[in-house]
């Protein structure tokens, strides 16, 4: 092999190693953060929850609240409830998300839980269609600013089926003025038993893929893969 050819195959060797490399440390750095991310969902899981107006504050001044524990209280709209399609506990059916009117004329659209694929309709469970002033418990849902992906449905509005959370979606298709409505939503937790057990509360997904660390073993696999290799084939040059 000529010099040149060394050269070119010793930088590309090189270039290809430096990615390895950076790829297996940037995973490392994901690993790290998504531990962290773990640890303060776990804690604000075991929080008190606080008044609303609280964690709204701490969102709009910047601050990232998902999961906060909260606590809401006003009159449902029952006529303007979405519904998003979810599975629970093996079940197909829907989340129940419905306006709640808080004190000051502001609307929180709130997810109340589960409800079964063929009780999608409220007349199909009338007595959890709780009437007057109701005081709940859940966790702060950040809204979503695009759908996750191209393979997610698009929200079938004329259906009343929502396949990923479009809150304004949800606030156009129900008439609210969207000054009124606010950017977030909140799931109740388990500590709501709704009459008649449905809509089922506390279905919040709390796990996280974390698979960083097996990334990361793979990327830097390949790097000393790639030593090793290029050592071999140098030595066996070395000795011819």
């Amino acid at each position: 092999m000529s010099a040149a050819k060394r050269l070119a195959t010793a930088i590309s060797v090189c270039l290809v190693l430096a990615l390895l490399l950076s790829l297996g440390t940037w995973q490392v750095q994901r690993l790290h953060w998504k531990e962290a991310l773990l640890a303060q969902i776990a804690e604000r899981r075991e929080a008190d929850p606080v008044a609303l107006s609280v964690v709204a504050d701490k969102q709009g001044a910047g601050t990232d609240e998902e999961y906060a524990r909260v606590r809401i209280e006003g009159v449902f709209d029952h006529s303007r409830e979405r519904h998003f399609f979810a599975t629970h506990q093996g079940r197909s059916g829907f989340y129940i998300y419905t306006p709640m009117m808080l004190a000051g004329g502001k609307t929180l659209f709130v997810n109340r839980g589960f409800v079964p694929y063929e009780m999608k309709s409220a007349e199909t469970r009338k007595a959890g269609q709780v009437e007057g002033r109701v005081a709940l418990t859940g966790y702060f849902r950040n809204r979503l600013s695009k759908k996750p992906s191209w393979l997610v449905p698009d929200n079938d509005l004329a259906k009343n089926i929502f396949y990923w959370k479009d809150l304004d979606a949800m606030v156009s298709s129900t008439g609210f003025d969207p000054q009124n409505v606010l950017p977030f939503f909140v799931d109740v937790d388990d500590a709501v038993k709704n009459p008649g057990g449905i809509p089922e509360g506390g279905v919040t997904q709390f796990e996280l893929s974390n698979n960083h660390l097996q990334y990361a073993v793979t990327w830097y696999g390949l790097a000393f893969a790639l030593v090793l290799v290029t050592g071999s084939l140098w030595w066996k040059g070395r000795r011819r």
